[in-house]
């Protein structure tokens, strides 16, 4: 087995992770710990792998399908939504790689797109699929909000617009190539606007935006979301063992079309197992190591100075883009007011180190040069931020790290496994979240 400090997805997750804003804001949740010394049960037809927004999602969803609650276990290796779920920047912006069947894709790790990957998903998966691709995005909001208001849901879910603000005029153009491709080929833009020059810095409120693009989108606080799918799969009888996880599959000898689930409490043969594991998939399914790539991605939260407080709160969310691959999310909580930066590892300024370090599952700290790149970009993009006069307690308030999982198409694995029946995969999500 591979390190968990390299950037192998053939491991388990490190077993002493940093917490993120959401996990140190939730730890009264009472699951947290659920059956942490306890016994897996020895039989079980349905074994969720993976105690993250997809595992609850498709825990709840059986359930609601019929399935008994009793019939369910979920098995995670730390402790309760531990994982990437728990540690993204908040977003639930339209964006993701799944298909309109779908609703497994929600809450990102770092801001999508309603167009921008058009060409490059055209590419791969041909025009048709790529228009699939991206109207999905919106769809995806849509359930979002749909599923927060009829589940009554406490996770501060927020429906707003989002900017995505070109910051160079290179990337101003690349953004309209995408855009004119998406629109010409028939992709829906009549949720879009466009603004550029000063209009777009007047709109966004950034100092030196070249362009702007603005769409429907919203925030939430995704550790509560996922720890209430959690609590509403055990209040219906399904079972959540934390600090539990799956090292092994094998078919059951006695009765082949079964699987027993090995873990260190025991094994768990069952008829039906889900790998909701993301970027450490390939640790069960080997087969998948040359196709998932984990990514550690790294995220802050922010105490806002006046500028940022009360009538000042920015009310919309953000992609800040120098180029494709060097960026910057933002967020800010309206109950609160705490601001969530991301920060991608792609800026140029960064120390070469620091950029390969990307490659890794540890989530154990966070890099000190990303977060002074990451408060350094923030004030120049926010003058008025003003960081220099913030009195105590205003600023920086807290930095930690997630990981990701890419695939080598950019989309995710989603479905049976035909060559393990009895197997199914919700995992890759391209850092475009999960639900």
């Amino acid at each position: 087995m591979s390190s968990s400090q390299n950037g192998s997805s053939r491991s388990l997750p490190n077993k002493t992770p940093c917490l993120s804003f959401w996990q140190r804001t939730t730890r009264a949740f009472p699951l947290l710990h659920a059956n942490r010394n306890t016994p897996v049960p020895s039989r079980s037809k349905y074994v969720v792998i993976g105690a993250g927004i997809s595992g609850g999602l498709t825990a709840f969803e059986l359930i609601e399908a019929g399935v008994k609650g009793e019939d369910i276990i979920i098995l995670e290796a730390r402790e309760a939504a531990s994982g990437a779920s728990s540690r993204n920047a908040g977003h639930v912006r339209p964006g993701t790689h799944l298909y309109h069947e779908s609703f497994y894709c929600l809450f990102a790790n770092r801001p999508i797109d309603a167009f921008r990957g058009f060409s490059a998903y055209a590419k791969v998966h041909g025009e048709e699929q790529a228009l699939k691709i991206i109207a999905n995005e919106r769809l995806v909001l849509e359930k979002v909000d749909e599923f927060t208001k009829k589940y009554g849901v406490q996770c501060d879910f927020n429906l707003t617009t989002t900017f995505d603000v070109c910051m160079t005029p290179e990337f101003a153009a690349y953004e309209a190539e995408s855009f004119d491709a998406y629109k010409n080929t028939g992709g829906d833009v009549s949720h879009i606007k466009f603004y550029e020059g000063e209009e777009a810095q007047t709109k966004t409120k950034v100092n030196g935006a070249v362009a702007a693009y603005e769409w429907p989108a919203g925030s939430s606080h995704p550790a509560k979301l996922a720890q209430f799918l959690l609590q509403a799969v055990v209040s219906r009888g399904g079972k959540l063992f934390t600090f539990c996880p799956a090292t092994e599959l094998r078919r059951n000898e006695s009765e082949p079309e079964l699987w027993d689930v090995h873990t260190p409490r025991g094994i768990v043969t069952a008829e039906r197992v889900v790998h909701c594991t993301n970027a450490h998939a390939a640790l069960l399914l080997p087969h998948l190591e040359p196709y998932i790539q984990p990514n550690r991605a790294q995220a802050h939260s922010l105490i806002p100075t006046p500028s940022f407080a009360a009538e000042n709160a920015l009310r919309n969310t953000f992609s800040l883009r120098y180029s494709l691959h060097h960026f910057y999310s933002l967020i800010q909580r309206q109950n609160d007011g705490t601001l969530v930066l991301g920060v991608s590892r792609s800026n140029p300024t960064l120390s070469q180190e620091t950029r390969a370090s990307v490659y890794s599952t540890d989530d154990t700290s966070y890099n000190e040069e990303i977060v002074r790149d990451a408060l350094q970009s923030f004030n120049q993009i926010f003058p008025d931020f003003d960081s220099a006069s913030a009195v105590h307690g205003e600023g920086l308030d807290h930095a930690w790290t997630g990981i990701i999982a890419m695939t080598t198409d950019s989309v995710p694995f989603v479905g049976a496994i035909e060559s393990l029946p009895g197997q199914y995969i919700c995992a890759g999500f391209n850092g475009h979240g999960k639900f």
